[in-house]
């Protein structure tokens, strides 16, 4: 219990931290906030009047330390402050994403789970043979292929050239499984050489020597011995891979025009929104905190004093 309260201690301090160098963005960015602000509402040339305005509307000749805390004081209140280029407030934009990408980032996760599995317990099934070769060499290769390469190779060749699936993706269910399989590739990659990793590792442990000895067979071994210890290890992995999850659905919903919160960044950053930046960087960060305190919470419980060794 005690490791559990450390981490959800550290996670605070990591959420404390990352809130103050987001805010930092906006004093980061180059150019002038007001004039930022007054070109993306469609002010190309604006006047010295206009621009005074806007920055008493940043409260930019406010001191750092009073911006940050009313920046703060806004954030936890559920206020991430107004895009600049739609003059709405960021928290309806970013809710009005974010099924979106929940539904692609939980396709992703579950498709990786299916693909991870399979691929490690054949690996560990028939370790030092041709079929654990070639499961590694999946691993491997999985890993190391980048998303937005197997995002464009999907979509050409399923898409474009088989007609299979939709070039432009909505955002439902029925066009979720493509964008979500160049995310699922990656994440599975990674899961199947951990789980593959901790269960070559157990598979020489006493109780297995027992266990087998008293008759039992590989496969119930590989299920019933050997994959259930290799959980907290993996539960560890998923909550690491939120961030990556993250960060690929950026570049894999541009790619298919998910209309999701990766997508909504990534033209943010490209019209210099720093409000939406802000809080789409916020968002990815208070995700993967959450997940990796609540996978290792779980993980502490399920195996005790599993949170200490992998701190």
């Amino acid at each position: 219990m005690s490791a559990i309260l450390i981490r959800v201690g550290q996670a605070a301090l990591t959420l404390a931290g990352a809130a103050a160098l987001v805010w930092a963005l906006q004093i980061l960015a180059p150019g002038d906030p007001a004039r930022q602000v007054l070109i993306a509402r469609g002010i190309e040339s604006p006047s010295v009047a206009q621009v005074t305005a806007a920055r008493a509307e940043l409260r930019l000749e406010d001191p750092a330390y009073a911006r940050l805390g009313h920046w703060f004081v806004g954030v936890v209140q559920g206020d991430l402050g107004t895009s600049w280029s739609t003059g709405r407030p960021v928290s309806v934009e970013i809710a009005e994403r974010l099924p979106a990408t929940v539904r692609l980032t939980s396709v992703a996760l579950a498709l990786a789970l299916a693909f991870a599995m399979p691929l490690a317990l054949l690996a560990v099934a028939r370790r030092g043979r041709t079929a654990d070769l070639a499961a590694r060499f999946l691993m491997f290769g999985g890993a190391a292929v980048p998303t937005f390469v197997l995002g464009t190779v999907l979509l050409d060749v399923v898409a474009v050239r088989l007609g299979v699936g939709a070039i432009l993706a909505d955002g439902s269910w029925s066009a979720v499984l493509l964008p979500a399989l160049p995310i699922a590739v990656a994440t599975a990659a990674t899961w199947a050489r951990v789980l593959r990793t901790v269960m070559v590792e157990r598979s020489g442990s006493r109780f297995v020597e027992v266990a087998y000895a008293r008759g039992s067979s590989r496969l119930r071994l590989l299920v019933v011995h050997l994959l259930p210890g290799a959980v907290p290890a993996l539960l560890t992995a998923v909550g690491i891979s939120v961030g990556g999850l993250l960060a690929g659905a950026a570049v894999v919903e541009t790619i298919f025009t998910w209309p999701g919160i990766g997508r909504f960044l990534v033209a943010a950053i490209a019209a210099r929104d720093v409000p939406v930046v802000q809080a789409c960087v916020l968002f990815g960060v208070l995700a993967y905190v959450l997940a990796s305190t609540l996978a290792d919470a779980v993980a502490a419980l399920i195996e005790p004093g599993a949170a200490d060794g992998r701190r």
